[in-house]
Parts: C-alpha cells; sequence; structure tokens
C-alpha cells in the first residue's frame, strides 16, 4: 500500500505512530463521535508534515477535552472552559509553535465563552478543533448554548426553551479569520479543513457535529446511532447548495432552509494574527 495512505503511513498505522498505548482503550462510549474528530485531526497532522516535537495540544474539561491525553505529544489539559487562555500563553511566549486545542460547545463556548470571543477577536494563531455534541457529555448531560430548542436535558426535563448559539457564526462575527463546520460521518472533508486551518496564521476554527448517545440521544429518542445519522442527514446542507436555494431556489424550497446547519468552510481571511502584530510593534519599538 502507497504510503500517506488510509490504513498505513511508513510502515506503521496511524494509531501506533502518534497515540500512547497505555491510554489505550478511551473511555468514549458505543457510537461516539469523538474518536472520529482525533483520527482526522492526526491525519491533517501527518499529511501537513507537522513536527510533533514542535506541537502543543491543550484542553479544558469535557469528553473532547481527554483527546490531548491519547496523543504522544506534550499536552496542557487545563480547567474548565480555560484552555483558550493557555493556548494564548503557550502561543505569545513561544510563537513558533504549532497550537492546537481540543474543546466542546459548553467547555468553549458555555464555561468559556469569554475566552472564545476574546481569542477570536485577537486572531490568535492557533488551530481549534470545537466537537460539538449540543449537551454537556460529560459533566452530567446539563443544557449546552448548543441545545436545540424543544430538546431535553438533565436541566431541561421538559426540554429547552432558550434559542441556541451557532459557534461557527459567532466565530465569525468574533474575528476568526478560518471557520469551517462538518459532520464527523465525511471524513476527507474535516481533514482538509484541519489541515487549513493548520497553515492560517490566525485563529482556526473548525466545529465538528458529532453523536452524544448517552447523554443526548437517549433523552431526545436518538438510542440508536443511526436515528442520529439521520437526523444529521435531514438537517443538514453544504453552504453552496444553502446559498444557491436562498438565491434561486422555489418559496417551499427556501422554507426548507429553516432548520438546515450549513456546512463547509464558511468563512476565510487573510489579516494578521496576534503574533504577527505583536512582533510588528516590537520591530518598532526597538528601532526607536
Amino acid at each position: 500500500m502507497e504510503q500517506g495512505s488510509v490504513d498505513v503511513i511508513d510502515g506503521k498505522k496511524i494509531q501506533e505512530k502518534y497515540l500512547r498505548e497505555e491510554m489505550m482503550p478511551t473511555i468514549f462510549c458505543d457510537g461516539c463521535g469523538i474518536g472520529n474528530v482525533l483520527d482526522y485531526t492526526l491525519w491533517a497532522l501527518e499529511r501537513e508534515g507537522i513536527d510533533m516535537d514542535n506541537t502543543v495540544f491543550l484542553s479544558g474539561i469535557g469528553c473532547s477535552s481527554r483527546l490531548p491525553g491519547y496523543v504522544d505529544v506534550d499536552a496542557l489539559h487545563t480547567t474548565h472552559g480555560r484552555a483558550l487562555a493557555f493556548a494564548t500563553g503557550v502561543k505569545l511566549t513561544n510563537p513558533e509553535l504549532h497550537v492546537v486545542v481540543f474543546t466542546g460547545d459548553g467547555d468553549g463556548i458555555g464555561i468559556g465563552g469569554n475566552h472564545f470571543i476574546h481569542a477570536c477577536r485577537r486572531n490568535l494563531d492557533v488551530t481549534v478543533v470545537c466537537v460539538n455534541n449540543f449537551i454537556y457529555g460529560m459533566t452530567g448531560g446539563q443544557v449546552a448554548p448548543t441545545t436545540p430548542e424543544t430538546k431535553k436535558a438533565t436541566t431541561a426535563p421538559y426540554g429547552n426553551i432558550e434559542p441556541p448559539f451557532d459557534m461557527s457564526k459567532m466565530a465569525i462575527a468574533s474575528g476568526a479569520s478560518y471557520v469551517a463546520r462538518w459532520p464527523v460521518n465525511r471524513p476527507s472533508m474535516p481533514i482538509n479543513s484541519i489541515r487549513e486551518g493548520l497553515r492560517n496564521r490566525g485563529f482556526s476554527f473548525i466545529e465538528m457535529l458529532s453523536p452524544c448517545p448517552t447523554a443526548y440521544g437517549r433523552r431526545n429518542k436518538f438510542r440508536q446511532i443511526d436515528q442520529m445519522w439521520e437526523w444529521y442527514a435531514e438537517h443538514t446542507m453544504l453552504i453552496e447548495d444553502y446559498e444557491m436555494i436562498q438565491r434561486y431556489g422555489s418559496e417551499e424550497e427556501k422554507a426548507g432552509l429553516q432548520d438546515m446547519i450549513t456546512m463547509g468552510v464558511l468563512h476565510r481571511e487573510e489579516k494578521p494574527s496576534l503574533s504577527e502584530r505583536i512582533r510588528r510593534l516590537t520591530a518598532e519599538v526597538m528601532e526607536k
């Protein structure tokens, strides 16, 4: 099999190359998509030729925040919602490092919402891979900022009455220079997006829609994983198709867009990162 194929890289399986064998098996529930997210991230790192000795992974608290512990790399498992605060310190201390942050919708946008919007605003040069499973999965199944209206959680036993955040739109509005969103059942496109995020000079946000059969599914009539996949198929659409219907579709087709979640690269912009602005200011000050 040729080098770079899905099963073998340089004679080694990708798991053997990147993962800590002593940490196996993972804690993730059957049907969870977080393992897919890790797999896609490792493939992106491999295909970009990223030096893992020059890479730091960070995370906060939650199911997805357990991911750095499985990777044979320098990592920080920080407090709830604070991964981006730590990532800011890491990147500014050593701007040459590749900084990758794993977070979730509760950790990154709920508990860590303030850090999130300011990291976007500053265009901090990090790659954030955010698992959105619509709920606080590990910490009790509470309603999250992304939980759809009417859906149930431990803190919303009769259904959520609050409108949810769209994390990707928030990232764009706050100043992130690269934003994409994908479901976990489409491997090649998330891998390519994470690769683009790693290359981007600035804040890269890749939102991954991931099923949570345990905390979210069993409370919302998605006990079987295929039911969740059917929901994704019915409620997601590529951004190009969405915009085409908005522009040229019939009124009936446009009405069908109301509950659709757009997938794809949602925003791409070239602008200086925080590290670049600091270097520029430092040079100007030193010249005086």
